[in-house]
């Protein structure tokens, strides 16, 4: 009897200690790759109970990525959309009056921003993305790419009937005044005067203009919408993970690669005064791994990791053979060229 309770007594220790070992293999499954438990315990220790996310990445996106933040961590996160020129507006004016209420920022222009205002962050997984998707001094790094391609409304315009190149622009007069394209498309036009020159993009561009009598609209993903619905029938740039957002809720559109190409990042940083400093990278680091960009590429954007497929499928490889041209510009090239985009979209 003694023998017998001693085997049952070893089959139970071995039964608790097979369970105890399950129980940490599933823990330790369950963690995503982003979560550095030594960043989280610091945020705890520090009380760092949220974060406020400022982002140009739409609600319906940008909602759902974040409760996943919130989900595996604890903290909160309070998320502020706006455009890109609305919340560096809003920063500055903070700024200014010594009230910042950011702690992550999530948009297209991190570059623009006195440097100095984003932290210096070192994230866990900054190996796992191409070195040119991020900042040498590490203010920013790339979330998602930024392809610049014309789109058009697929009801309004046939598909043999679309340019080979900008060029053929010029020789569609019938578009007239049913072309948009937005008033901050300044990294277009960089890339236009790199690939053909300055003077010969300059005068390209003024001939199309010439012809087609662009709108200029606000907002890409707006305008994105609006040659879905119709109201026009080309955009004559945009950004293609838009494009592509559109299209997978059932939006009459569609987008073609035209020479140059002009890709920049959309980019994550973190507030230099933030008062949650380790949940901020934590937020980050987040958005670089290989969950946060899967949740990013289901609606459309284009991840900048090898190993986060797009979708649809195949959405890189029709960039390949193209020229691109990375667009990376500072405040002070940003203010030039923006000068310059206006006064050509105005030329008659």
């Amino acid at each position: 009897m003694k023998d017998m309770r001693h085997v049952l007594a070893l089959g139970a220790g071995v039964a608790a200690g097979l369970a105890m070992a399950l129980t940490a293999v599933s823990a330790a499954a369950a963690d995503p790759s982003w979560l550095d438990k030594g960043l989280l315990a610091k945020a705890k220790a520090n009380n760092e109970k949220s974060i406020t996310v400022y982002s140009s990445t739409n609600e319906r996106e940008g909602l759902p990525l974040w409760k996943k933040f919130t989900d595996a961590t604890g903290i909160k996160a309070e998320y502020v959309r706006a455009s890109d020129v609305q919340l560096m507006a809003r920063i500055t004016v903070e700024k200014r009056a010594g009230k910042e209420s950011w702690d992550v920022i999530q948009t297209t222009s991190l570059k623009k921003m006195p440097q100095d205002w984003l932290a210096q962050l070192t994230l866990p997984l900054a190996k796992e993305i191409p070195a040119e998707a991020q900042d040498k001094g590490r203010r920013w790094f790339g979330v998602y790419a930024n392809y610049n391609t014309p789109a058009y409304n697929t009801k309004l315009v046939k598909k043999e009937n679309l340019p080979k190149t900008y060029e053929d622009f010029a020789k569609h007069p019938e578009w007239a005044g049913k072309v948009a394209i937005d008033f901050s498309d300044e990294e277009w036009l960089s890339a236009m005067y790199k690939h053909y020159g300055a003077a010969k993009g300059e005068a390209l561009v003024k001939s199309i203009v010439k012809t087609l009598k662009p709108k200029l609209t606000r907002g890409h993903l707006a305008m994105g919408r609006a040659v879905a619905a119709g109201d026009w029938a080309i955009a004559l740039n945009n950004y293609t993970n838009l494009t592509i957002n559109v299209m997978l809720r059932g939006g009459a559109t569609d987008w073609w690669v035209l020479e140059p190409v002009a890709v920049f990042y959309g980019q994550v940083g973190a507030n230099a005064k933030s008062p949650s400093p380790n949940a901020a990278t934590l937020g980050a680091n987040y958005l670089i791994s290989k969950e946060g960009q899967t949740q990013l590429a289901s609606n459309g954007r284009i991840p900048v990791r090898d190993d986060v497929e797009t979708n649809p499928p195949g959405v890189l490889a029709k960039f390949k053979g193209k020229k691109i041209v990375p667009t990376l510009l500072d405040p002070k090239e940003s203010k030039a060229w923006s000068v310059r985009f206006k006064a050509v979209m105005s030329a008659k």
